[in-house]
């Protein structure tokens, strides 16, 4: 009973207050020279146009989450609130709980996905431990780039990773509905929720054995597509003024910029150690995820700039999930 105990509060500590330590001196700690999300007295302009405009629930919960902090200090803190202002505005503060909150969340979800069916790199809990901890270490670190929307989606991104492996493994029909919820709602956060497409694909798809009869495959795959084109189209339809697809064309910038160089090359070390750490099985769904990830890879690659590595996050985190799993009934026939 007492090693239960002792257990529970070890997992406590590591899976809840380590996140919140870490997001918390990424926040205070130091202050980022890429976004000046600090001095920002409310959400800015451009969180309303362009491709931000489309992140509609982090946008929903920056307004209103400022509005209730805001009147919750002036009428439970007014003392303190010269001592909450000078490390940053409400605003800024607003969006550390957010992503605090979320982060935590996913930290939560992270532990239940590598206990799930470890292989046997994983079934080590102390192996479990430093994989965890390296997935808190790479999703604090890319928060130099502050936004209101990365800690949700990961949460997301990382749900939908979970119910992808419980329906592949039990095939239940709740656990596909549970997958399709994910990535509906994750759509309305932003558009990485696409990359569940990928890691659901790359679960079901193997090219020894690939028949072009595999209705049962198409199926599902489409209704996990559809459960993220209705959304991403409707937002598209419905939001039109001042909105657009992109920011701009980064192509020569990624390929010329030393900044940009070395967030390609901090993303493509960090997929490589985790193939690294692959078995055979794991490889294989390694390879299928990174294959049917071309598009957002060509996405960012275009659209985007390598410097803000957050956007290699979702694949890195795929790739330490997948370097963590039992593959062995993923390719039955």
């Amino acid at each position: 009973m007492l090693q239960n105990n002792d257990e529970k509060i070890s997992s406590f500590l590591f899976t809840a207050i380590l996140p919140f330590l870490l997001i918390f001196i990424v926040y205070y700690g130091f202050q980022s020279s890429y976004v000046a999300l600090k001095t920002m007295e409310k959400a800015p302009d451009f969180m309303f146009s362009s491709v931000y405009a489309y992140r509609v629930i982090p946008n929903f919960l920056s307004v209103y989450f400022t509005d209730f902090l805001s009147y919750f200090i002036n009428t439970n803190l007014p003392g303190a609130k010269s001592f909450i202002l000078k490390h940053g505005t409400i605003f800024y503060h607003s969006i550390f709980l957010i992503n605090a909150v979320f982060f935590t969340a996913s930290s939560v979800v992270l532990d239940k996905i590598l206990k799930f069916s470890p292989n046997v790199l994983a079934s080590d809990i102390r192996i479990r431990r430093l994989l965890q901890l390296v997935g808190f270490f790479v999703i604090a670190i890319v928060q130099y780039v502050p936004t209101n929307c990365d800690s949700l989606a990961v949460f997301f991104f990382l749900l939908g990773i979970y119910f992808s492996l419980k329906y592949y493994k039990f095939r239940k029909n709740i656990d596909l509905m549970m997958l399709c919820s994910t990535v509906f709602i994750a759509t309305f956060v932003r558009e990485t929720a696409c990359l569940n497409i990928a890691f659901f694909g790359s679960l079901f798809f193997n090219y020894r054995n690939f028949k072009l009869s595999n209705f049962r495959f198409y199926r599902e795959l489409l209704m996990v597509v559809f459960a993220f084109i209705i959304p991403y189209v409707g937002l598209r339809l419905i939001i039109q003024q001042e909105a657009s697809l992109a920011e701009g064309f980064y192509l020569q910038q990624n390929f010329s910029s030393p900044f940009n160089l070395a967030g390609l090359l901090f993303g493509t070390i960090f997929l490589y150690f985790f193939y690294t750490i692959c078995g055979t099985g794991e490889r294989i769904v390694f390879k299928n995820f990174i294959i049917l990830s071309v598009p957002y890879l060509g996405m960012i690659t275009f659209v985007g700039l390598f410097w803000e590595t957050r956007l290699f996050l979702p694949l890195i985190l795929g790739g330490l999930v997948i370097s963590s799993q039992n593959t062995h009934y993923l390719y039955k026939d």
